[in-house]
């Protein structure tokens, strides 16, 4: 089974700004970590470059976040390709999605993923085998 990680849970697992979703989001990528199942795009490191260093607050510091991806790297990484990103437009389109969260959806189907774990979308809704995980929903 591949577990998926959009970049906001990855976020959370280093804002001490929030204590209480950084615990739960460091919860479940450390199981799945256990389970060695992690995957993650080139799309998720770039974003956890940019918002780790420019907007959390306290901000990480370039060679932080640079050691945080470094070690990101050590697990499953998909790079986007032309027809990555035309498959994303299609998801775009058919399921009014967001760019971002279309390309972030399309490399989750392209690794085979089993689960997605994000704070966007919907939770529990499926994308044929795929589902949305939100860590942070009620149960």
């Amino acid at each position: 089974m591949s577990t998926f990680f959009d970049t906001n849970i990855l976020v959370y697992a280093v804002d001490a700004g929030d204590p209480v979703r950084q615990d739960i989001a460091i919860e479940r990528f450390a199981r799945a970590v256990r389970d060695d199942s992690v995957v993650v795009s080139t799309q998720v490191l770039q974003e956890f470059y940019n918002i780790t260093t420019r907007k959390l607050r306290p901000p990480l510091s370039a060679r932080e976040a640079a050691s945080q991806i470094g070690q990101l790297c050590a697990f499953e990484v998909l790079g986007a390709t032309a027809g990555s990103v035309l498959a994303a437009a299609e998801l775009a389109q058919r399921h009014r999605l967001q760019w971002w969260d279309a390309l972030i959806l399309e490399a989750a189907l392209r690794a085979n993923a089993e689960v997605l774990v994000s704070q966007e979308g919907q939770h529990g809704q499926r994308f044929g085998r795929l589902v949305i995980e939100n860590p942070f929903h009620p149960a």
